[in-house]
Parts: C-alpha cells; sequence; structure tokens
C-alpha cells in the first residue's frame, strides 16, 4: 500500500500543520520523528531542551490519536532511519515543514535531499514560519509574510495510519538526558511543554496580560507576567506563527471596540512576532552567520583576545555587578529572561569583557529554552556589534539596575548574600567602606565579586575600537551588501529619515531583543 511519511522537527502539533493535512488527503500516512543523538550532542544542546520535547511529543502523540494516526518515532541518524524504513516499507512521499536551525540540521537536510533524490522519494518541504526560502533580497518579504499570514488555517480531519512492519525500525530505546551527553543542569523553573501549556499560555496572554505588554517588558520585575510567554512554544511548534498572529489580531479588533488597553499592548506584540520572522531570515539567507562575523570586515576583532576566566566569571554570575549576575541566578533557576536584561548580558560580553559573541551564544543558547537559532545568533552579532550595519549598542548594568530595579527587589530575590547590603551601595558594593562591610557580615570575595574589570575604563576602549574599526574605509565599503541581504524596507526607510525619525526608529530596534 502506497503511504507518505510526514516527518515532525520543530512543528510539534497537529493544528494548522500543513505537511500532515496534505499528506492525509492522499491516503495512509506514517507520522514520524527522529530523534537524532548527532543533533544533541551539539553545544548548543541543552537538558531543559530535551525535557520540553518530550513534554510537546506527549500532546502531539495524543492529538493524533484523537484523529485516528499515530506518531511513530526512531532513534538514530535521519538518513539512516528514512532508509531504513524505505527498505523494509518504500513510501511515496516524504512531507515535512522546512525548519531554519543551527549548522548541524542544515548538514543533515542537505543530507537528506541527496538521499531522496537517489531514492526517487519527493520530499516536499512547507513554510512554517514566514521565512521564504532562497530569497536574495528584502525586497518583496514583508508583502510575503503578510500574505501567509493572512491565509486560512488548515484543518485536519481523518487520519489513516499506514501499516509498516516491525523490522522498518531499529530496536534502540528512547535515550536519556545522560545517555545524549547533556550537561546535567535543568532549570527547575522552566516552563512545560506542550499543545495544551502553549494554549493556555496564548489565551491569558491575549484575554489578561497583554494589557501590561508595553508598560512592563522592559523590567525583570515585571515582565515574566508582561511577556508573552510564548517563544518557547513557537520555538518548538506547540503552537503556529500563523495561528498566534490570527488570534491577536482577532483579539486586538475585540479590545479595540472595547476600547480596552490591551489594543496598544497586542499591537506592539504583533510587530514582535513580524520581527521574529526577519531575524530568522537573516539565518535562512546566510546560514554562515552561526559561525561567521555578518561583516567579515570584523574578523579579527575579538578572536584572539578571548579571555577565558572572564567567560567563566560571566557564566557563573560571578561578575561583581550585580544585575549582570542576578540575571545569570534567574537564567539558570528558569530559563529563560526578558529582552533587555538578555541584550545587556551579551552586551557585557562583548564590550567591558571582551569577549567573541560565540562562545558567549553557546552559552546563553543552552540557558535559554527558547533557543531559537534564526533569531539567537542574528542577536548576538548585533548586540555585539560585527553586523556593520546597526548602531552600537552598550547596556551599562548598573545604570539599566538603577532604571529597572530602583528599589533593588529583582538584585535583592536572585542575590541574597545582598539583602542586607544599603540602596547607596546596592548596584555598586565594591565602594562599600569595608568597615561597613564587615559590619555587615559580609565576606569580600563569597558574599561580595569585585568587578573582573573597569567597567567605565574597559567599555569606553572597547567602544574606541569598534568604532575605530567602523570608521575604516573598507569597512564601509562592505555595508551595503549587507543592507541588501539583511536589511528590511524599515531599515532602508530609516536611512531615508531624519535625525529625528532615524532615533526613534533605533530605539524601538533596540527594543526587540531576543524574547517577546
Amino acid at each position: 500500500m502506497s503511504y507518505r511519511v510526514v516527518w515532525f522537527k520543530r512543528d510539534l502539533r497537529v493544528q494548522d500543520h500543513a505537511p500532515l493535512v496534505e499528506a492525509a488527503r492522499s491516503g495512509p500516512v506514517l507520522c514520524l520523528f527522529i530523534l537524532e543523538p548527532a543533533l544533541w550532542q551539539q553545544p548548543d544542546a541543552a537538558r531543559q531542551h530535551l525535557g520540553f520535547l518530550q513534554e510537546s511529543l506527549k500532546d502531539l502523540a495524543a492529538d493524533l490519536r484523537a484523529h485516528g494516526g499515530r506518531l511513530q518515532w526512531a532513534v538514530g541518524d535521519a538518513v539512516e532511519v528514512l532508509d531504513r524504513l524505505h527498505h523494509h516499507a518504500p513510501f511515496a512521499e516524504l512531507l515535512s515543514h522546512q525548519e531554519t536551525g543551527n549548522a548541524a540540521s542544515y548538514e543533515r537536510d542537505r543530507r537528506v535531499l541527496r538521499w531522496c533524490r537517489e531514492a526517487g522519494v519527493p520530499w516536499r518541504e512547507f513554510r512554517s514560519f514566514g521565512v521564504v526560502r532562497g530569497l536574495r533580497q528584502r525586497r518583496h518579504w514583508v508583502s510575503q509574510w503578510e500574505a501567509l499570514m493572512a491565509e486560512p488555517q488548515l484543518a485536519l480531519t481523518r487520519i489513516i495510519p499506514a501499516p509498516v512492519p516491525t523490522a522498518a525500525w531499529d530496536p534502540r530505546p528512547w535515550p536519556g538526558a545522560d545517555e545524549l551527553g547533556l550537561p546535567s543542569h535543568e532549570p527547575p523553573q522552566r516552563q512545560r511543554g506542550g499543545r495544551r501549556q502553549g494554549e493556555a499560555v496564548l489565551t491569558d496572554f491575549l484575554q489578561q496580560r497583554s494589557a501590561r505588554y508595553r508598560g512592563g517588558i522592559s523590567s525583570p520585575l515585571t515582565a515574566p507576567d508582561a511577556c508573552s510567554r510564548l517563544s518557547a512554544h513557537l520555538t518548538f511548534g506547540t503552537l503556529g506563527m500563523r495561528e498566534v498572529v490570527q488570534a491577536t489580531r482577532i483579539r486586538m479588533h475585540d479590545a479595540e471596540l472595547a476600547g480596552t488597553r490591551q489594543h496598544a499592548g497586542l499591537a506592539a506584540f504583533l510587530s514582535r512576532l513580524h520581527w521574529h520572522c526577519h531575524f530568522i531570515q537573516k539565518l535562512e539567507t546566510e546560514p554562515a552567520i552561526e559561525h561567521h562575523n555578518m561583516h567579515r570586515g570584523y574578523n579579527g576583532l575579538r578572536e584572539a583576545e578571548h579571555g577565558e576566566a572572564r567567560l567563566q566569571a560571566l557564566m557563573a554570575g560571578r561578575t561583581g555587578w550585580p544585575m549582570v549576575d542576578a540575571c545569570v541566578a534567574m537564567l539558570r533557576e528558569t530559563g529563560w529572561l526578558n529582552f533587555r536584561m538578555r541584550s545587556m548580558l551579551v552586551s557585557v560580553a562583548a564590550y567591558p569583557l571582551w569577549l567573541h559573541w560565540r562562545p558567549v551564544g553557546e552559552w546563553l543558547a543552552r540557558e535559554f529554552l527558547d533557543y531559537e537559532p534564526g533569531i539567537h545568533w542574528s542577536q548576538m552579532q548585533m548586540q555585539s556589534g560585527t553586523t556593520g550595519i546597526n548602531t552600537t549598542r552598550v547596556y551599562n548594568p548598573v545604570k539599566q539596575a538603577q532604571d529597572h530595579d530602583p528599589d533593588g527587589r529583582f538584585v535583592r530575590h536572585w542575590l541574597p548574600a545582598l539583602q542586607r547590603v544599603p540602596d547607596t551601595w546596592l548596584f555598586q558594593p565594591w565602594l562599600m567602606p569595608p568597615d561597613l562591610q564587615q559590619r555587615m557580615g559580609l565576606q569580600p570575595g563569597v558574599d561580595l565579586v569585585d568587578p573582573v574589570v573597569d567597567l567605565e575604563q574597559a567599555t569606553r576602549q572597547a567602544k574606541d575600537r569598534v568604532h575605530a574599526l567602523r570608521a575604516r574605509r573598507e569597512v564601509q565599503a562592505g555595508q551595503a551588501d549587507i543592507v541588501r541581504r539583511h536589511g528590511s524596507k524599515q531599515r532602508r526607510a530609516e536611512q531615508l529619515a531624519g535625525p529625528r525619525q532615524r532615533r526613534a526608529a533605533e530605539v524601538a530596534a533596540q527594543q526587540i531583543g531576543f524574547d517577546f
């Protein structure tokens, strides 16, 4: 009996799932998920990602059963799994969503494509996000994004499961996190995965929390509730982008009619959904930016001066700057941090600590439950100043604390040793007089850590080096090509605008950050 294989990757749902709906229309379907150990051995993989995946697969399997189907999983290399399956039970077609993942998944897809051609198996890939494969320039990208988001969602009716002999499957069991070699740490308060969780978070945000979105997403005190908290569900595909966009627009319409505060928050959120795809498009267009500077004129800027001790201090939350160390503590506990604090971490790493974005990016990829390669590596480079087309973004951690944690509640919560430090010294505790430290029972080097570098001096030197490089004629000459490949129509409009408009646009761009 002829059947089709639907290969689930990072699209763990049945709602508005184009490959699944298309395959179900044509006859029997095998719903397949492949756990690939080689992908989990990459430096951006973490135990928390595996946990969220397993929770999401559980809901996916239940939803497939409700439609008459069955989720079949296999462990191993994707090409070997598909070849073994096709040998024992030849299938007519492979269907999946496009994936803009890391370099390992990109190479895997290239090998699968070669196998499909050699085996004579058509492989149809469908758009998942508003990313356009094969795009050479951004001229019509916005209109294509809008067109995709406006299309009706696809409804699944009934699945006819494909009968596949037992011999087609390798009997290897599902490996645990230790067997996959994943780091032992898992944030105890991370979000839980699965379609049910995603639906609940989406409903809660649209109906309630979105009213606090515009004014609440910058401070780490208010952001955990004000932000949508949908990013991990979009990353793993338990929710579809079109589904979220359309639900947001419906709620915006209702909120506008009711005259509530939610309309403004939802409008801001919708713009960030657009930027979500805009950044992933960068990696889709140029996969090399995961490992190489987007502007090659910045090669050698930081590479030869890697400071392992500074990197370790950052990863351990022992930089001496309380706002930075508190953010690291929150990240370790929850797997999440709001966009401005993420940007601050990367800025501190790139400028006063003078660290290259790649090792910092690998660490943060493991720490972020919602790690999305396209957004992550584009943002790492933008915040580190190696795109060549973005304004230098330098976040002073002392000022960020004063602006977004003025009473010190965030810092004191995540750094209990500083709870007794007076407000005067809280964000710069290294300036406390030694006798005051002693009276308060604070131990230097234990409770109080001296900053790893002089913040003002190191930041000034870093900015001078970056700006000197940007001023070079040969570096400036390379900017036009980067704008052509990666710039949006909005950016080109900004370049033609006056100083006030350009400044407003830069402020808005800084607020894109990593999460929404």
